[in-house]
């Protein structure tokens, strides 16, 4: 008789790193372990705590990893109401329902490296986990009270690992992020569906940027049946090394087959933008044995041919 195998549930499985996640463990096809919508084939809202109850109920999953989110930044300041609903009551729903119905359950949460806000102007960079969460906008407030919600329960007995990924990207992603957003138009004047003007905002902002690839291996990897990470730990996933957002730009446009003129619109630029972020990786790398992989150049390379097929 077959053994049971060793199940990933995920939130926010249609999404895009959901739906990375899902085809990177199906690629790997390993023996005994799946990875399924813990919703199954119907669509689930978080924020309906019958439903969630009864998904995790009917499933139990081994792991369940919470990537459902309000994940845009813009998304969440235009409908605050509905991010702090997605964001912290919807992950309210999942861990109380951990706790009641499926206690052996691991819940993998994926915050944001928002959450730090704040600590970016104030401590050493690369922040380490034991940065204070200043969060600066309604994005990162929501991500943060979520985030020490889960650290709240794990105290009490929930099996709770927390993510804090820096910024990441891939083929996939919506033009709401800033790769993306340049992608999209280089791939749109390639194709003369719009004036050779590339319109940005701030361009001297430093990121620490990941591909969305990388990113869902170090889920992955926690998720596993031989992870030796403890309940409560946090866990950034970066690189330690920001990059100037004009020098990706600038990447980018090396990579297009027109020329482009670069126009700055203020109207793109945010008020309460951090100068630089970057995250420490130690802790990742030592509990995890992971680190990024793919260079800014694939990452950037495979985008913009995401959208060139696409225009």
């Amino acid at each position: 008789m077959n053994s049971k195998p060793w199940r990933i549930a995920v939130t926010g499985a249609a999404g895009f790193v959901g739906s990375v996640f899902l085809r990177h463990v199906a690629e790997l096809g390993i023996p005994g372990i799946e990875a399924v919508s813990i919703f199954g084939s119907a669509a689930g809202d978080i924020r309906e705590p019958g439903q969630v109850s009864q998904a995790i109920a009917a499933m139990r999953p081994d792991v369940l990893l919470h990537l459902a989110a309000i994940a845009a930044p813009s998304a969440a300041r235009a409908d605050p109401s509905a991010a702090w609903h997605v964001n912290v009551l919807g992950t309210l729903h999942i861990a109380q329902a951990i706790r009641e119905v499926s206690p052996n359950t691991r819940l993998l949460f994926v915050g944001s490296s928002e959450a730090y806000g704040g600590s970016f102007l104030t401590s050493p960079s690369p922040l380490a986990e034991t940065a204070a969460l200043l969060p600066r906008n309604t994005y990162a407030a929501t991500k943060a009270a979520a985030d020490l919600m889960i650290g709240q329960m794990s105290v009490d007995g929930l099996n709770a690992i927390r993510f804090r990924p820096f910024n990441h990207s891939g083929p996939g992603q919506t033009p709401e992020y800033v790769l993306p957003a340049f992608a999209q138009q280089v791939a749109r004047i390639e194709n003369g569906l719009q004036p050779p003007i590339l319109s940005v905002g701030n361009l001297e902002a430093e990121r620490d940027f990941l591909d969305v690839r990388d990113v869902v291996r170090a889920y992955f990897q926690a998720a596993l049946p031989d992870a030796v990470v403890s309940a409560g730990t946090v866990l950034n996933v970066a690189t330690g090394n920001p990059v100037r957002i004009g020098r990706m730009l600038s990447m980018l446009l090396k990579q297009a087959k027109v020329q482009v003129e670069v126009q700055t619109d203020a109207a793109k630029f945010r008020s309460n933008d951090i100068p630089r972020a970057s995250g420490d990786p130690a802790a990742a790398r030592d509990l995890l044995g992971w680190e990024a992989e793919i260079p800014l150049e694939q990452t950037i390379t495979d985008v913009l041919n995401f959208h060139r097929a696409r225009s």
